[in-house]
This record gives structure tokens, sequence and C-alpha cells, in this order.
């Protein structure tokens, strides 16, 4: 019997006064937010939500996404967190697929009006019998007439509630990927896949009980919920909660709440380091960070020398994948770091290389990264046939390209969907990426293939500049061109005001090619 509510069960009796989630200056112990988790937890089984049933949830990076979450954990029911940025037919498509019974949606804003897109889209799915609306305090009432609200829903339940004893290898959680190739798709993770993934993490970045961690990862995405939240909660760690990215915030937090642990993506790592305003005390925010990590997408190397000379920390770089609840390798401080590499297999995980053909390939080539181990998803929602192409004996294709060095660390080359053949060639967009970044002009590049009807796919590199530097294309591609081979440089370039990003910062190719 295991069922992942225990990490915040157990911290709320080991800490029960000490700050859990602090939002705005204001802040929820241990105690207050299992508390308000019972609370939620008996409200949905009034409702008469039942175990194994699917709870949607849209929400930013607020206390009530912890309370939400975990309440969901305790009725033995099903978490199923949404991007906030998700429109009408996106969000409804997702409520179908996933067999949502209820919906907890955030009210957003007048730019983000999420309650009336998120309310349309539960109209539009019958099977979807509950919508709760989350208002910026918890006993606010509803905006929209006949619907509930979060307070609504909490009002006059008990703060006692005896957790469902679920199995290790029920789903937990259904987190639907980022769709890059067809229709989202919900990969089912167990408790037993985010419960040992928790703790890993926890060691990997060797959390203690009085670390602050900032969350600024959305918790609706795996990396933050697993990684900062569930990690951070099982250590009994404080957590500062941030809404949105923003570099000024992030610094503005770090030097107020004296932040030891960050996590983000590569952009976000950009973001800091091209930011700079004499109000902040650098040298005191990098004394107080223990650790930075970096995941979700390939650190640029010549981002971590920056970062690390200006800073003077560290940033260790990890993989993962939804499909791996997520943290798969990892640069682990017991066996030591490679700025660039992805690190080593992380406890319980095991990973190989393969060519085309199946076959593993030896030391220094380049070949699909599979995975097996306590990490990896039962299989996509519903969708068995997806699930066969990515799962194989036990091993899941990872579709990204790696090589492994002498040491035994792994080096992410690029995906396989983004790999770019031209004239026969394999031509790896993070490699050009890697280079043209080094250019005193360039301040964010992404290199993508185009239809070509000579070539079969061209190379196109779009570029975003330093603020005041200017480059000609032809100067740009000329300079490229002596650093790699002919067969590489880009013959296209597009200067850029910003890169299209999604909600958690990685920046999206599918609508580059667009």
């Amino acid at each position: 019997m295991l069922n992942l509510s225990v990490l915040l069960d157990n911290s709320a009796k080991v800490y029960p006064s000490k700050a859990a989630f602090t939002f705005m200056e204001h802040s929820l112990s241990y105690a207050q937010v299992n508390n308000a988790a019972c609370r939620v937890a008996n409200g949905l089984r009034a409702k008469g939500i039942q175990p194994g049933d699917k709870v949607a949830l849209s929400c930013f990076n607020l206390p009530a996404f912890p309370i939400i979450y975990y309440g969901i954990l305790k009725a033995g029911a099903v978490v199923v967190p949404l991007s906030v940025l998700l429109k009408k037919d996106e969000i409804e498509y997702h409520l179908t697929n996933s067999d949502a019974k209820a919906y907890f949606c955030y009210r957003g804003t007048p730019k983000l009006p999420m309650d009336q897109m998120g309310y349309a889209a539960f109209t539009n799915v019958p099977a979807c019998e509950h919508f709760f609306m989350i208002m910026a305090t918890l006993e606010m009432p509803s905006s929209i007439e006949g619907t509930e609200t979060l307070g609504s829903l909490m009002n006059g339940q008990s703060t006692v509630f005896e957790t469902y004893q679920s199995s290790g290898d029920d789903t937990a959680v259904i987190i639907y990927t980022s769709g890059t190739t067809g229709r989202p798709k919900g990969a089912e993770l167990t408790h037993s896949n985010l419960l040992l993934n928790a703790i890993l993490s926890a060691d990997l970045m060797s959390a203690q009980p009085e670390d602050t961690l900032l969350l600024v990862l959305p918790l609706f995405h795996i990396f933050g919920m697993t990684v900062m939240m569930n990690a951070g909660i099982y250590r009994g760690c404080s957590h500062i909660l941030c809404a949105r990215f923003d570099a000024e915030m992030v610094f503005d937090t770090m030097q107020k709440h004296q932040v030891t642990v960050f996590a983000g993506v590569p952009t976000m790592y950009w973001a800091l380091l091209n930011y700079t305003d004499p109000k902040f005390d650098y040298q005191k925010i990098a004394g107080n960070l223990k650790i930075c990590l970096s995941g979700g997408a390939s650190l640029p190397v010549n981002v971590i020398e920056n970062f690390e000379k200006r800073f003077g920390i560290a940033i260790l770089e990890g993989y993962g994948m939804s499909e791996g609840s997520p943290v798969v390798t990892f640069n682990q401080l017991a066996i030591g770091r490679k700025a660039g590499s992805i690190g080593t297999p992380a406890w319980g995980i095991e990973v190989k290389l393969i060519n085309a053909e199946g076959t593993e390939v030896p030391v220094g080539e380049k070949g699909e990264l599979l995975y097996r181990g306590h990490n990896v998803m039962k299989g996509y929602y519903k969708n068995p046939a997806e699930t066969a192409k990515v799962l194989e004996n036990g091993w899941l294709h990872s579709g990204d390209i790696a090589l492994k060095d002498a040491d035994g660390f792994y080096y992410i080359v690029d995906r396989t969907k983004d790999m770019i053949i031209r004239g026969g060639f394999n031509v790896y967009p993070r490699e050009i990426e890697e280079v043209m970044i080094k250019h005193e002009a360039v301040s964010l590049v992404a290199v993508i293939g185009i239809p070509c009807e000579e070539m079969g796919e061209e190379i196109k590199a779009c570029v975003v500049l330093k603020e005041g530097r200017t480059i000609t294309d032809i100067e740009l591609i000329s300079w490229t061109k002596e650093r790699v081979a002919s067969y590489k440089y880009p013959r296209h370039i597009e200067f850029l005001q910003a890169l299209p990003m999604s909600a958690t910062g990685k920046i999206l190719k599918k609508e580059l090619r667009k």
C-alpha cells in the first residue's frame, strides 16, 4: 500500500509549524497545508469522487496548487495537471481524453481569463461533472453563476481525512506530453514512480530541511512538480512560490528570502545571465545559493561557463522526460560533474544507446538513448499503440540522440525529430547552436531544418541579437562557416526579437518551422 501524499503527511507531523509555502509574503505551515489538503479530499469525497477518478487542475504556482494536488491524492483520485496557457479547445481535449470527473481552474487575469476558457471547455464535456474555480483567496465567492469555488468545496469540511491506501502501481498523475508530433499523450505515472523520483531528486541536490527552494518552474510541469515540490516536501524544506518567471523578480526573491536552491530551464539561466541591476547584491545572492539545477532542454556550454564566471556557482545539469517521472540522469555530486553533460544514470535507472538496427553502440558513438527502471511510466493513457512504440521489454525509447564518454558521462546531441538530413548527411541542430551562441552579437539561437528541393532539407538559424548589437546574415553565415563542416553551416538566417517558448521556457521549434 502506497500513496504519494505520504510526503506531505510525514513532513506535517515532523515539521508542523514550519513554513511550507510562501507566496506574496504570506506563508502556510506544513500543518496548515496538510489540513487544507484533507478538507479538499473530504470535499471531493462528498461530491462523489471515487478512488481512480481523474481530477484536472489548471493553476499557477500558488499555495492552492499543492493543497489541491495532495487533496486529490489523499482521496485516491488521479491528478491531471494542465498548462495554464491552454486555450478552450485544448482544455476540452485534455478533459475528454483523460476522462476527468472534476476540474479545478484558476480564475486567471483579464489578459488570461482562464475561468472563462476553462468553464466553456468544461460545459462541452458532459462526463466532467464538477467545476471548481480557484480564487485569489480560498474563501472568495464564485464569479461565474452556478459554479463552485475551491473555498466552497472546503467549507465545513474536516481537517482530518483517512488517506486512501492505494497500491504503488496505481496511477497517481497523468501528465500530458508537449505533443511535438500529433495530439498530446497522457503519461500515466504511478505512486511508486513519483515517490522514488522525489526521494532521489532530494538526494541528488542534497536537500536539507533548512533549505529554501525557489519554485518558479511551473508546478503543472513534471520538472517543477517532482524535482522541486515533491522532493522539497519530502525533505521538509521551505518553498517560495513565484507565479511566473521574471529575472528581476527572481533576483529580488532570492535576495529577500535567502534562497539556497534554484532550478530552471536554459532560457531562464540565459535571462538571469543577461540581467543586471545595481540594487541587487549578486555576491550575497550567490553566497546563499547552495545549488542550481537545469533541465528541460540542453543548456549551452557557453551559458554554463558565463553564468558560473559571473555568479561563482556551478549549474548541475540533468536529463529527464515526463515518461520518466522525470529524472533519468544527473551530474551527481558524489560522482562528479562535466559541463555540457547530462551526467550519469540516477539511482535504480539503467541507460543504453542503440543504433537504427537496435544494436548497442560503443563509447563515443551516437545512438538513441533508452532507459529502464523504477521511473518508467505505466504507459500512455488509453493509447496502447503509442505505448508500444516507445516501450519495449521495459526499455523506454526516448527519441533523443546521445553519446557516452569513457568516464560514463552522457551527452545529448539532439532530438531524433529535430535532426536535419541535408544531402544525406545528418546535422544535429544543437551542435550548430553551441557554435553560433559564442558569437559576441548573438544572444539566443535556434536551428531548424526547412524543406529544400535540392538537398531534402536546408539549415536555417533563427537568431536573437544582444541589445545594441548588429550583424548581417551574410556576416554571421560566413563566421559560422569557418567553424563547422561545410555541410553543417546555416544557409538561411532570420533575425527575431524573441523566440517562441512554452510555459516552461522551452523553445518551440515546431512554431519556428511553421
